[in-house]
């Protein structure tokens, strides 16, 4: 299956020196992305990215930019953000069974390809949906919450440890 946001690169292409690439999404694949991603709306989507070889595979250090709608988590109501990320992706080919591909843990995250192109639409995508605020809040967000009988964690913790220790001053009396 194609993704909403496919921007094949040919390996062949990339060489040892930097190639810049600028991509961007237009009016459908924002829609079809917001879709995948639960989104209100996907209002813009771009990345740039300088792509190479490297003795591993292939690498894209770039930034993603975005303006996007979430919804509240408490409220439902629309959450506007906007994001401006950078990114360092390293490109593996499939590996084949047997073969194993040394990275270090401060290396970058590793995406993996088959073929001969690898996806900087469908990878600026996935860090997309890595950068999106999993809890979005709108600004009335704890009166929502309260309302509904939803503590803070101040007041839920606050709470037991205020019992803890009356129990301790009662039994150390």
């Amino acid at each position: 299956m194609t993704p909403e946001f496919s921007r094949p690169v040919r390996i062949d292409t990339i060489g040892d020196a930097p190639r810049h690439l600028a991509i961007e999404a237009d009016e459908s694949e924002r829609r079809r992305l917001a879709g995948r991603f639960r989104l209100v709306s996907l209002d813009v989507l771009s990345a740039e990215a300088d792509v190479s070889r490297d003795a591993i595979g292939i690498l894209a250090i770039g930034r993603i930019r975005a303006s996007v709608v979430q919804s509240c988590v408490a409220s439902g109501e629309p959450v506007p953000a906007r994001i401006d990320a950078p990114f360092r992706l390293r490109f593996v080919a499939d590996a084949v069974e047997g073969d194993e591909v040394e990275l270090s843990e401060d290396d970058c995250d590793t995406v993996f390809y088959e073929g001969g192109e690898v996806d900087l639409g469908e990878a600026a995508a996935e860090t997309l949906s890595l950068e999106l605020d999993p809890f979005p809040r709108a600004p009335n967000a704890e009166a929502v919450l309260r309302e509904a009988g939803v503590v803070s964690e101040d007041e839920a913790t606050g709470g037991a440890f205020d019992a803890l220790k009356a129990l301790k001053d009662k039994l150390g009396k």
